[in-house]
C-alpha cells in the first residue's frame, strides 16, 4: 500500500469515527461508547497485523527474532498504549458508576505521548547523523 493510500485510509477512519462521535453526542441517540470507537479499534487491529506481517517477513530472512522484536517494540507498544487509552476513555464515559478518576483514565496517554516524543527525537538524530556521514563520504571521493 502506498503512502497516499495509507493516508487516505487513515483520514477515512478518522472521518468515520467523527461521524459516529457526532451521532453519539446527539441527545436522541444513546449508543454505547465502545460502538463509537469501533473504527479506531479496526485501525489499530490493521496496524498490529501490519507490524506482525513485517516482523514475520523479516524474521524468515534474518533468523533473528529477538533483534526484530527490539526494533519494532516502539510500534507495538504505541499501538497497545493507544488501545489501552481508548478502552479507559470508553470505560470512563460508559460506566460512570465505576468512578474512574480522570488521572487514571489518562495514564496510557501520559505514557504514550512522552515516549513518542523520545522516539521521534531519536529517529531525527539518527537520520541527521546518517545524512552528515553520507555528506562527508561524498566529499572524500
Amino acid at each position: 500500500m502506498t503512502l497516499a493510500h495509507r493516508a487516505l485510509f487513515t483520514w477515512f477512519i478518522i472521518l468515520l469515527f467523527l461521524i459516529l462521535l457526532c451521532l453519539r453526542l446527539d441527545p436522541r441517540t444513546h449508543w454505547n461508547w465502545f460502538i463509537v470507537f469501533i473504527p479506531l479499534w479496526l485501525f489499530d487491529a490493521i496496524l498490529l497485523i501490519y507490524v506482525i506481517i513485517k516482523i514475520v517477513t523479516k524474521w524468515r530472512n534474518l533468523k533473528r527474532l529477538k533483534e526484530l522484536l527490539i526494533s519494532y517494540q516502539w510500534y507495538i507498544a504505541g499501538v497497545l498504549l493507544k488501545i489501552a487509552s481508548q478502552v479507559m476513555i470508553c470505560l470512563k464515559l460508559e460506566y460512570t458508576q465505576l468512578e474512574l478518576s480522570i488521572f487514571t483514565t489518562m495514564i496510557p496517554i501520559w505514557i504514550l505521548l512522552p515516549s513518542t516524543t523520545v522516539y521521534v527525537f531519536v529517529s531525527m538524530q539518527r537520520s541527521k547523523n546518517i545524512h552528515i556521514l553520507c555528506r562527508h563520504s561524498l566529499f572524500n571521493f
